[in-house]
């Protein structure tokens, strides 16, 4: 009993905690022209990719900002200036122009001695941002997680005897994949497919999970992460496909000739929807419950700027509903994992085709 109340206070403090450093970036960074506090601007900018992992900003004596971050590589390449490679600190925060670039927002543009930009540059990013590097971590985390996994088992632990410590954690994770997803959506199929849909499924989760640490990347609340999930999904699922899937779609059995002629477009557009659907459902989902956190915190300094007494008056209120969500956001990660992946297995299994029906039909 003790024991848990320990839990629960160290994960109360630890939410408290995540929020003031929230808060304390939000009042250093998260002003106006005016210098009034821009909750939307402060929103987008934690949602958005960055060139560092920016944890909090302290506002010194002196007027100056002290900046918490993680400076990321910088790689650009342009035809006319050639590749170039520096750390993004070598901008101060967007104050200093180096080799001719500038960070602007979030971006990296090309400048003239000036300092305007100049459009007669092209340049081509790719340098290791936040969601770019926090998405390596999460490979090398499910890396070994899964190979450690399956020298668990090479070994016997868990085949002749009972699972232990962390192997126990994960072991009912796999099972339910494969039991309540792959198994009743793939039949006899599943297990050409179960690699790919535990894949999806602890990938989604661990990058949903690592969202939730402060400073740390939203990976799965950027549409372009997302993108290329459903578009893999798309690829699996055309290439599961068979000379009765397309009959199908290109001539529906068993309704009039003048119905399948309306059919055919609907059909060929629910191909491309279905990996559309996955790719929506999951950022709008995992960007709604962190705008809805950052809503929350930003409502006392919001009040503040009404009142100082109403800040301080509200702050607890905040706080509380902010931590309410953030516990349910856990919950979300989980829950969204689960989504992405079940819907997966139906839509392969609907490429795969089961024809019994149709004969049941004739007789």
């Amino acid at each position: 009993m003790v024991f848990r109340r320990f839990k629960c206070l160290t994960v109360a403090a630890f939410s408290l905690i995540c929020l003031l450093f929230s808060g304390l970036a939000m009042a250093g960074e998260g002003e106006g022209a005016e210098g009034k506090f821009d909750p939307g601007k402060e929103m987008l900018d934690h949602i958005a990719d960055a060139h560092e992992f920016h944890f909090f900003t302290i506002r010194k004596t002196d007027g100056h900002d002290f900046h918490a971050t993680l400076p990321l590589p910088v790689l650009l390449y342009s035809p006319q200036r050639g590749f170039t490679c520096f750390m993004s600190s070598a901008f101060h925060h967007g104050e200093h122009i180096h080799e001719g670039y500038k960070l602007e927002g979030h971006d990296i543009v090309p400048v003239k001695e000036d300092g305007t930009v100049d459009e007669t540059v092209k340049v081509y990013d790719f340098s290791l941002t936040k969601n770019v590097v926090q998405m390596f971590i999460a490979l090398a985390v499910l890396f070994f997680l899964l190979t450690w996994m399956a020298k668990k088992y090479r070994q016997g632990e868990g085949v002749t005897s009972a699972p232990k410590g962390l192997q126990n954690a994960i072991e009912p994770v796999i099972m339910f994949v494969r039991d309540d997803i792959a198994k009743p959506n793939l039949g006899p199929k599943y297990k050409k497919y179960l690699p790919y849909l535990l894949t999806v499924f602890f990938f989604i989760l661990i990058n949903n999970l690592f969202g939730l640490i402060p400073g740390s990347a939203n990976v799965t609340g950027n549409i372009a992460f997302t993108a290329v999930m459903g578009l893999i999904s798309l690829f699996v699922i055309l290439f599961s496909t068979n000379k009765h899937f397309w009959g199908h779609v290109f001539w529906f059995p068993g309704v009039p000739v003048l119905v399948k002629i309306l059919m055919l477009p609907v059909e060929l557009m629910g191909v491309f929807t279905k990996p559309f659907a996955l790719i929506v459902r999951l950022f709008a989902n995992m960007t709604a419950g962190h705008i809805i956190i950052l809503s929350f915190v930003s409502l006392i300094f919001i009040f503040t700027e009404m009142a100082k007494v109403a800040g301080v008056s509200f702050a607890p209120v905040s706080i509380a509903f902010a931590v309410f969500i953030y516990v349910i956001e856990i919950l979300v990660a989980f829950i969204q994992a689960y989504i992405f992946t079940n819907l997966t297995s139906v839509f392969i299994s609907q490429a795969i085709g089961d024809h019994h029906y149709e004969e049941d039909i004739h007789h």
